[in-house]
């Protein structure tokens, strides 16, 4: 099913990039919640709406800002049972800096009993868009503060390869990076792979030579054809 503008009503992405026949839902226990910068929604490469799709328990707002946390989930929140993924680094020559995901402080040093922490976590936030439309998302919401701060230092690499300029080599899209925490926290490896298909599905129709639309059934009488049987 398609909208006016023949983008899929599922997926949102345009009729000749849908990705709902990879859609293979993941029921997750943490929850997801992407803030999502209202610029980065007319993104065709974008892995929000995927995201949604494959995660059970997954919010995506669009905005700028929000109250509280508890305005875009519907219910009450204990903000150290929740992680935002920060914007910043692990402090090199920490010992957990290199660990592909690790809970930091304000000053991006890790925290003793990480694993402790991560482990009790009931959902992770996400901001979604450039870098520095998430850094506008950091400091328009004042009670991401309150939140664990997660880094990443994932040892794979983005699907997006070639397709989509990232500001540091170690970084994903936020589908890549929203499957990785939830298959690490939830001790489901393979959740990652399957969660990641339709985004590969996304990047290798973007690869593909677009199909050339049929001709109007007007050019093909005037060229002295018979129009094609309805």
């Amino acid at each position: 099913m398609t909208t006016a503008a023949q983008n899929c009503a599922n997926c949102l992405k345009p009729e000749h990039l849908c990705v709902c026949e990879a859609v293979n839902p993941v029921d997750n226990e943490v929850c997801v919640v992407i803030l999502e910068h209202p610029q980065e929604k007319r993104e065709i490469l974008g892995t929000a709406p995927i995201a949604k799709l494959q995660f059970k328990n997954a919010v995506v707002r669009v905005g700028l800002s929000w109250p509280n946390l508890k305005r875009i989930v519907g219910r009450e929140v204990d903000y150290k049972r929740w992680g935002v993924l920060y914007l910043g680094a692990a402090k090199q020559g920490e010992a957990a800096a290199k660990d592909e995901i690790a809970v930091v402080d304000k000053n991006g040093v890790p925290v003793a009993g990480s694993a402790e922490i991560l482990a009790g976590l009931e959902g992770i936030i996400l901001l979604d868009g450039t870098w520095s439309q998430a850094k506008s998302l950091w400091w328009r919401n004042a009670w991401l503060l309150k939140c664990r701060r997660i880094v990443l230092h994932p040892h794979f690499k983005s699907l997006y390869g070639q397709a989509r300029r990232e500001p540091r080599r170690e970084s994903v899209s936020t589908l890549e990076a929203a499957a990785f925490v939830v298959a690490r926290l939830e001790g489901q490896p393979e959740l990652f792979d399957r969660a990641l298909k339709p985004f590969a599905l996304l990047l290798q129709k973007m690869r593909a030579p677009r199909p050339k639309p049929a001709p109007p059934a007007a050019d093909v009488e005037e060229a002295g054809e018979s129009p094609p049987a309805t």
